[in-house]
Order: C-alpha cells, then sequence, then structure tokens
C-alpha cells in the first residue's frame, strides 16, 4: 500500500505541475500564455523535481511506468511489485490531470482550438509520421533511463564529486530539462506511458467544452515508445557502464 500510495501522489505531483505549465502557455486569457517552450520545459523539470523529492524515500519515485519496467528488465524490480507501481503511476496521472482541468476550467472555456486543449493533457506530433513519431520517443526515454542510473549510481553521488544523495532528485530535474529542450520538439517528449494516457484518459471523460477527439490513433506510440526506450537504456547502462570496475581513487 505505500508503494502505490507513494507512486500515486508522485506522479500526481508531476502531472499537476507539468499539465498544469502546458495549460498555463496555451489556454486562452491567462497570466502566462504564449510564453513559449522554454517555459514548457522549465516547468516540467521542476514537475520531476517536486514529485521525486515528494516520494522518493517511500517507492523510490518511479513516477513512469517505462522506468519500472526497465528496472524489471535488470532484475531491480519484480513483476509483482511492478503492477502496484504502475497502478499507482497511472491513478495518479489521471487525478493530476483531473486537478488541472478544475484549475483552469475557466479557461478551457475561453480557448476554441480544440489541440491547445487537447496539448495540455498529452503529447501529439509536431510532424505525424508513425516511425519517426516511435523512434523519438524510444531515444528520449532512453537518454531518460540511461542517463538516470549513470547519474545516480554511487560513483557520481559521493562526498568526492560534491554531489550528496539528496541532491539526486535535482539532476533528474535537469536531464528532464535537457531532454525537452534537446529531443521534445518532434513528439513533445512523453517518454512516460503514465504521463501520456493517464492524462489523455482523463481528457476523453472530464466534461471540457468544445474538446474534440482525444486521439487514440496516436496514443499506442507515447506508450510503446518509452517502454522500449526505458528498457533498451537499462539494459545498455548494465552492459556497459554498470559493468565496469569503479575508476582508480574514487
Amino acid at each position: 500500500m505505500q508503494t502505490f500510495l507513494a507512486e500515486l501522489l508522485g506522479t500526481m505531483l508531476l502531472i499537476l505541475f507539468g499539465d498544469g505549465v502546458v495549460a498555463n502557455v496555451v489556454l486562452g486569457k491567462t497570466k502566462g500564455q504564449n510564453s513559449g517552450w522554454i517555459v514548457i520545459t522549465t516547468g516540467w523539470a521542476m514537475a520531476v523535481c517536486i514529485g521525486v523529492y515528494a516520494v522518493g524515500a517511500y517507492s523510490g519515485a518511479h513516477i513512469n511506468p517505462a522506468v519500472t519496467i526497465a528496472l524489471v528488465a535488470i532484475g531491480k524490480v519484480t513483476v509483482g511489485q511492478a503492477i502496484i507501481y504502475i497502478a499507482g503511476q497511472f491513478a495518479g496521472a489521471i487525478i493530476g490531470a483531473i486537478l488541472v482541468f478544475l484549475a483552469y476550467r475557466d479557461h478551457f472555456a475561453a480557448t476554441e482550438d480544440q489541440g491547445l486543449k487537447l496539448a495540455v493533457f498529452c503529447t501529439g506530433p509536431a510532424i505525424r509520421s508513425t516511425g519517426s513519431n516511435l523512434v523519438t520517443e524510444i531515444i528520449g526515454t532512453f537518454a531518460l533511463v540511461f542517463g538516470v542510473l549513470s547519474m545516480l549510481s554511487t560513483r557520481n553521488l559521493v562526498e568526492k564529486t560534491g554531489f550528496a544523495p539528496g541532491f539526486g532528485p535535482f539532476l533528474v530535474a535537469l536531464l528532464v530539462w535537457g531532454i525537452g529542450l534537446s529531443l521534445g520538439g518532434p513528439t513533445g517528449y512523453a517518454i512516460n506511458p503514465a504521463r501520456d494516457l493517464g492524462p489523455r484518459i482523463a481528457h476523453a471523460f472530464l466534461p471540457i467544452p468544445g474538446k474534440g477527439s482525444s486521439d487514440w490513433g496516436y496514443s499506442w506510440i507515447p506508450v510503446i515508445g518509452p517502454i522500449i526506450g526505458g528498457v533498451l537504456g537499462a539494459l545498455i547502462y548494465t552492459w556497459t557502464l554498470g559493468s565496469m570496475p569503479a575508476p582508480t581513487g574514487t
């Protein structure tokens, strides 16, 4: 129950702040309307930071099924544990999306563009191309999982490097910020199945004025792509850097 609740709350915070910054930028008549991609990527980075700091001590703060499945692939998490993690993540993502809708309800009504309303909840491609979009999500999530395993290894979070373990969530936030800035352009960098599918489900049932389609035809890409990329990132890290002896003197 602790793991389920922690992942629910962590993912809820992730979506509340992450989808919240998108709503602030794209919806009509907000204080942050049209403030741009830098604001969105920064907001998402802070969303990750907040979510991980909040529940990291209780569940490890996966807050992402791609991370959980990647850890199953390298034997760090059992399948039974993964089911609990993922259930909490999807529940939290849906609740977080509902909270964003409640916070910005008047602004959804003040926005005519159906695509912008959907963008608050989930990702979509800048250029729709199934193969390219899938590859982009694979690459982005590979970078996320490989980067997290590298940055949070005991070789980096030790006194000699100047980074204490408690600094880890901030480093992960910087990584997500970098992924958004560098790789987010083609698909909006879902890199997290719960982050995309959970709010997309919420978009489908919430009473959003003039909301239009939830774009289910695209919805599998930000689920399958991150899972493939996450597993590849974990396996390649384990087979390469994770199996190397620590450098002399560390």
